[in-house]
């Protein structure tokens, strides 16, 4: 298992490929109007890591439509790379709605079976494409979600392909991130998500992910089976903080206080950033934590995934 690099292939720092999916996000403001956005798990944590100075790429497929245009525009304005985005005719992107309840707790709706990017991997392209990953990119990270875009259909192929990633030097880092209406099966989920911890350098966890699809719900359990499963693992409770699990060390972190949570959209989509960011310049796993803690205690104070340039801590 390689470990993760403080340098890059390049010589520079090291860069960053992000895989998964970028929706249209449509949010409901308090006067009833909907406002139009983009966003999606693996996409949210690449805007932040390119906001903290991490080389960063986006690895996805999306139509020849004007809302992917308009992805595309908006990822590059934030320094997001988007060469390794194939494009297909006839297709669009998927849609979700969000719901926010008084507490800043949310709720998705979403409208996405057609998406291109489930087709990613079956395309004529993909394996040129991968060959490129692999040459340029130092780490890959991905998410339970994107694991779930292949479930039945592409998922050997994603697994080889982060196997192939692995052997020629690449760190994969995996966030948890489960979310059931991908996954009708948790018991499957539970086997598929045990193989991508096992392939990666980092895994970012959360109980309340691994709790439903491992049936063990003591954060003990759950750190003893990571620490089986991967060199360095961050496991975040239901309760604000974490726990870091590496070299031999289990140190728990505690989550900064946050005056108002307007919108918890994102939280540990920022929290994976900035605690990514953080261990690629060389920081320590109770560092780099802290790090996460501070950018995803901005990111709930404001509403959507992604909080205004201005707002960064």
């Amino acid at each position: 298992m390689n470990p993760l690099p403080t340098q890059g292939k390049q010589g520079g720092p090291p860069r960053v490929a992000c895989l998964g999916e970028c929706m249209i996000e449509l949010r409901t403001r308090a006067d009833g109007l909907i406002i139009r956005g983009f966003g999606g798990d693996t996409l949210n944590t690449a805007v932040y890591l390119a906001r903290l100075g991490v080389p960063t790429d986006y690895v996805t497929a999306l139509g020849q439509d004007g809302f992917s245009a308009e992805m595309l525009e908006a990822w590059r304005a934030e320094g997001v790379g988007t060469e390794f985005v194939p494009r297909l005719a006839g297709r669009s992107p998927g849609l979700y709605m969000i719901e926010t309840d008084p507490q800043g707790e949310r709720r998705f709706h979403y409208w996405r079976d057609q998406a291109p990017v489930r087709d990613l991997l079956n395309l004529p392209q993909w394996p040129d494409l991968a060959a490129r990953i692999i040459a340029a990119v130092d780490v890959l990270y991905l998410s339970g979600i994107t694991l779930s875009l292949y479930r039945g259909g592409a998922l050997p192929r994603l697994l080889d392909f982060l196997r192939a990633f692995s052997a020629q030097g690449g760190a994969v880092v995996f966030d948890t991130n489960f979310r059931p209406r991908g996954w009708p099966d948790p018991a499957e989920a539970g086997r598929v998500f045990a193989e991508g911890i096992a392939l990666s350098a980092l895994t970012l966890a959360g109980a309340e992910d691994l709790a439903p699809i491992w049936g063990e719900a003591e954060p003990e359990a759950l750190a003893a089976r990571l620490e089986k499963l991967t060199p360095e693992a961050v496991l975040k409770f239901a309760r604000p903080g974490c726990l870091t699990l590496a070299e031999g060390r289990r140190t728990e972190i505690p989550a900064l206080k946050v005056g108002k949570v307007v919108d918890t959209t994102a939280a540990g989509d920022s929290f994976a950033a900035g605690y990514l960011a953080a261990r690629l310049q060389g920081e320590p796993p109770e560092a780099a934590a802290r790090a996460g803690h501070l950018l995803a205690a901005e990111v709930v104070r404001h509403p959507g995934a992604i909080i205004p340039r201005a707002a960064m801590p």
